[in-house]
């Protein structure tokens, strides 16, 4: 009797530790902290992609070497996702058997395509303009969440967010060079094709967090994808034959954008509807001028315009998460 009592204390506290993490991960101010730093974080790799390409001598037409340095990025991305994860759990975290198809599915959209695509638009075009670009990836997002995989209603208050937060993105490229310094079909049409990629992803991973660890799926689907790219990087031809400081710097913090980013990314994936937090990635390509423009010069300056720009996508991000029920 004693044991059975125990037993269910334990499951009772089990379960009020859950449900109190729940809470946590789904509070708005969690929500909104944890995808700012995501964004933040993602929008600062365009700039520092750019650098790596030059630190390490890769041309814009060097398309295995781009493949290669997308591979070893995500690669060490994943290794550290893992080590942390064990770390965590005082134990090596393993995908689970009915897990790992799961595991290959994502990576497939959420590295392999997402970033074959990414990394060989963005040598066509400046940071700038793929930043602008990849805005699209929250509309994308929302439609296969909403049209696809019918997770979530798309409500018109969501679609009203969205076409605000979009007006800010492409508001912020109306001062200095605008829509230059790149190509449409080499450039733009891959990044475009990457936020397809996203999208999926994105759904795929707000599926599999229900059965999984967001590290496990994260940390493994990298190793994976980092290695598939990699692989055929060098089967293309591609060698990293110059490495610098700066450049092995620069690659660093790109693996620590992935595994931090990702990681906090399929948290709020598992916690909060889609559209909540697919929503903030309209301060991605935000991060990505403004990192761009400090690190790259891009453009002219930061001014006004970049101002209402962010003014528009915080609106975006409110109209969206207005929403009083999260299933609306």
């Amino acid at each position: 009797m004693d044991k059975l009592v125990r037993s269910t204390d334990g499951n009772t506290s089990s379960q009020e530790n859950s449900s109190r993490y729940d809470r946590i991960c789904s509070n708005k101010i969690f929500l909104c902290a944890g995808a700012m730093l995501s964004c933040f974080l993602w929008g600062s790799a365009f700039p520092l992609i750019k650098i790596g390409y030059r630190e390490f001598s890769i041309g814009s037409e060097d398309i295995a070497a781009q493949i290669l340095f997308a591979g070893i990025r995500f690669f060490l991305a994943g290794i550290s996702v893992v080590i942390i994860g064990s770390i965590q759990a005082r134990r090596l975290i393993l995908p689970k058997k009915t897990s790992v198809p799961k595991v290959f599915k994502l990576s497939f959209f959420q590295t392999v395509m997402q970033y074959f695509f990414f990394y060989i638009g963005l040598a066509h075009t400046s940071g700038v303009r793929a930043s602008i670009v990849q805005g699209t990836n929250v509309f994308a997002a929302l439609l296969v969440a909403g049209l696809i995989y019918k997770l979530e209603k798309l409500s018109m208050k969501k679609m009203i967010g969205c076409t605000i937060g979009f007006a800010g993105v492409v508001l912020v490229n109306i001062a200095g060079s605008g829509f230059g310094g790149g190509s449409f079909f080499k450039g733009d049409l891959l990044i475009i094709l990457s936020t397809v990629a996203y999208a999926f992803s994105s759904v795929l991973l707000k599926k599999y967090t229900k059965d999984e660890s967001p590290a496990v799926l994260s940390g493994y689907q990298f190793v994976v994808g980092g290695a598939a790219l990699a692989v055929c990087g060098l089967l293309m031809g591609g060698r990293i034959a110059q490495a610098s400081t700066a450049g092995v710097a620069s690659l660093l913090y790109l693996v620590f954008v992935s595994a931090a980013a990702y990681s906090v990314w399929g948290i709020l994936m598992k916690h909060n509807p889609v559209s909540k937090v697919a929503v903030f990635g309209f301060m991605t390509p935000f991060f990505g001028v403004v990192t761009s423009l400090l690190l790259l010069n891009d453009a002219a300056s930061f001014g006004i315009v970049h101002i209402l720009s962010l003014v528009l996508v915080c609106a975006g991000i409110l109209t969206v998460n207005s929403s009083s029920s999260k299933n609306e």
